[in-house]
């Protein structure tokens, strides 16, 4: 996954330098060591990733034939094309709201966020899981495809500003919690990753290609998510042996 494989680039990368500076120091030959260039993180952020897929994000919520669906049925159950286009909408519009609040003061670590998000912990027909649909059924029933897709672009706009210009240590205030500003980003990313697949399904349209390190990015966390709703050697299973493998392994 990708996070793990910046992790352990960075370690070879240290690893070398550390290595090479003692060589060096002892006025010994560096017998050739060096790190290759493609094991080395090359300027690829949440930040980006998340801005690249809210651009692809933006560009699906224009297409006509949202307006034609709107009140449709969508590939998502208890959704309308409509409600589920909004929610989606909401990663780009709420952010926008969101980072241009008072910071938070406490953060807490991004798989908890979803661990202690009832929305996760809970059954589709309970309350936590109603409520957010039926608050996406509403707004969407007070706005129209190219009123949202307008509003996206807006607050998109704004986005490809402040989102860069963000300091490493801010913290998003969610209310019950808060997380530094490039895990709310990851948490906002992986929603734009799955329900633009599925609005693009609903749309009977091809689900847009996200760059490699958007899906990567989601599907780490997706996985941490898994591991710890199914256990860890249930993924493992599911992803190595075909002969073990569970009936599911879903993270959300």
């Amino acid at each position: 996954m990708l996070l793990a494989a910046y992790r352990v680039r960075l370690l070879l990368t240290e690893h070398a330098e550390q290595t090479a500076a003692r060589l060096d120091w002892l006025g010994q030959p560096e017998l050739g060591l060096r790190v290759d260039p493609g094991l080395v993180l090359q300027d690829v952020t949440t930040r980006d990733a998340y801005l690249a897929a809210a651009d692809i994000t933006a560009a699906l919520l224009r297409t006509p034939l949202l307006a034609e669906r709107w009140t449709s049925p969508s590939a998502l159950p208890y959704y309308s094309t409509g409600g589920l286009a909004r929610h989606l909408a909401n990663q780009i519009t709420r952010t926008a709201e969101l980072l241009d609040a008072p910071p938070g003061h406490t953060a807490i670590d991004v798989l908890a966020h979803f661990t202690g998000s009832g929305w996760v912990t809970t059954g589709a027909d309970e309350a936590d899981n109603t409520d957010i649909r039926e608050r996406g059924e509403r707004a969407a029933a007070e706005t129209t495809a190219d009123r949202l897709a307008a509003e996206v672009d807006g607050c998109l706009a704004r986005l490809h500003r402040t989102v860069p210009a963000q300091p490493p240590y801010r913290i998003v205030d969610l209310g019950d919690w808060g997380l530094t500003v490039d895990d709310f980003l990851l948490t906002r990313l992986l929603e734009m990753v799955v329900h633009g697949d599925d609005l693009a399904v609903s749309l009977d349209l091809p689900t847009p290609e996200m760059p490699t390190a958007a899906t990567e990015l989601t599907t780490d966390l997706l996985t941490r998510i898994a591991a710890w709703r199914h256990g860890p050697l249930a993924v493992v299973r599911a992803l190595s042996r075909r002969e073990r493998a569970p009936e599911t392994i879903s993270a959300l």
